[in-house]
This record gives structure tokens, C-alpha cells and sequence, in this order.
């Protein structure tokens, strides 16, 4: 059965993002240091479970401010995802790319949609806090895969900081190190 997962990439002390997030640095200030796991410090056990994932995965959901400060530079303007992405969008976004749908209607009707089109493959909630907090307040997340990277950032967007309802139970099912994260596995207690 195709599982909605929350995958996301996180400092030590609670951050999915920097402060300071724009165009230029789409992460925040040192936001890129959460994913040197991905790019210039990846090992095979990263790409292996980069790879994993995105095998299983059919859609992907993300929020606006993701697609807006990204798909110009950071994505040169094209998708970087090998499947359908869904973005939360409250106003036209900046620029229309193929690959993306925009999704005014929530969260609800954007998993609808990403559920339809992944066809039975798991459903990837990605970037950012936001997104991620939203899933959670409404107990929709079946997994959530986090990889914990070894910094320090102070402040930026916190993934924990501003649950709306009582968090859910989670059970660890893993954990992989790594050179550049650790990555934790949970299943969330429904």
C-alpha cells in the first residue's frame, strides 16, 4: 500500500532552512549545509537511500515559498523531480514550469491529486517546515524520514517549533549514518 512519507533534511538543532531565505539562497543563511550529505559529501549508503526512495515515490507535495525561492536558480528552471510535484500555493506563483501542478484548495485536495497521479507508489511530503508542520497537525503522514545533518544553524525554519495539534507518536524502524546525516526512519503511530 502506497504510504505518504515526510522526508526532509534538518540541522541539529531543529532547522529545515536557514534565516534569510530568498532567491539567492533558497536554503537560508547556510541552509546548503543540510544537504552536503546529498551533493559534495555523498556516500554510496546516501545515494542508495536517495535512490530507494525515489523508486518508490510516484508524486511529490511541496509548499510555494520551496517552489518560488528554487525553480529559478537553484532548479534552472525545470523540475528536478522524476515524477509529478504538487505545490501549495495561495497566489500564482512566480513562473509556470512543467512537471508541477498548483494546488490552491489545501493540502487535503493536493494529496488527493498527488495520490491519483503517483498510481499506488508512495506520496513524498517535502520543503518546508510549513508543509511538513500542516501533515502533521492533521495526522496524515504514515512515515517520516529525516536526515539530520551535522550543524548548527540558530535559528531559520524551524520543523518542530509550531506543531498546531499534539504531535504524533512516532516508532523508529532505523537508522543509517553516514559521513554527512543521519538519517532516522519512524513510522507514525495512527
Amino acid at each position: 500500500m502506497a504510504k505518504i512519507i515526510l522526508s526532509i533534511s534538518m540541522s541539529l538543532d531543529g532547522f529545515t532552512a536557514g534565516h534569510s531565505i530568498s532567491e539567492d539562497t533558497p536554503l537560508g543563511e547556510n541552509g546548503e549545509l543540510l544537504h552536503k550529505w546529498l551533493f559534495s559529501d555523498s556516500t554510496d549508503t546516501d545515494k542508495r537511500i536517495v535512490s530507494e526512495r525515489f523508486e518508490n515515490t510516484g508524486a511529490v507535495i511541496l509548499g510555494s515559498r520551496t517552489y518560488n525561492t528554487a525553480i529559478r536558480k537553484a532548479w534552472d528552471g525545470k523540475s528536478p523531480f522524476p515524477f509529478p510535484a504538487f505545490v501549495l500555493v495561495n497566489a500564482a506563483p512566480i513562473m509556470e514550469v512543467a512537471g508541477f501542478t498548483f494546488v490552491k484548495e489545501g493540502i487535503t485536495n493536493a494529496l488527493h491529486k498527488a495520490k491519483t497521479a503517483a498510481n499506488s507508489k508512495n506520496i513524498l511530503v517535502m520543503g518546508g517546515a510549513n508543509v511538513a508542520q500542516q501533515f502533521l497537525s492533521q495526522n496524515l503522514l504514515d512515515e517520516i524520514h529525516i536526515q539530520i545533518a551535522p550543524v548548527l544553524l540558530g535559528k531559520g525554519a524551524s520543523l518542530f517549533g509550531t506543531l498546531a495539534a499534539p504531535p504524533p507518536n512516532l516508532i523508529k524502524f532505523n537508522a543509517i549514518e553516514t559521513k554527512g546525516a543521519t538519517h532516522l526512519f519512524f513510522k507514525v503511530k495512527k
